[in-house]
């Protein structure tokens, strides 16, 4: 199974909400909300040359995040849900299965 495509996230529970709609295969990495040199590494390993994509939360700690990364990663894409849900975790399936859409993912739409 080839994967081109790595979606680095917040934590386990904004993971699962992914897998469970997407239909291709994706690396689901999870920071845990932070970011150290290590993990930075880490990170840097795990995404190789794959396509990078950035989903993360829109509260404040998502935010800071997302920032880190947008140094860390230059050429990552930026995925977003709306500020009123705050959380990837609690954005409806459907909304998230249309921003995974359009960055042109598969989405399994039996699971919506």
């Amino acid at each position: 199974m080839i994967i081109n495509k790595v979606i680095i996230v917040e934590g386990k529970t904004d993971k699962k909400k992914l897998e469970k709609i997407l239909a291709e295969p994706v690396e689901i990495i999870c920071t845990h909300g932070t970011l150290s040199s290590k993990k930075i590494e880490d990170l840097y390993e795990k995404t190789g040359a794959e396509e990078v994509f950035i989903f993360v939360d829109e509260d404040s700690s998502g935010k800071k995040l997302r920032s880190q990364l947008k140094h860390e990663f230059p050429n990552a894409h930026h995925l977003y849900t709306r500020r009123s849900y705050a959380e990837i975790a609690r954005t409806p399936y459907e909304y998230l299965a249309k921003v995974l859409r359009d960055a042109y993912f598969q989405i399994d739409e039996s699971a919506i």
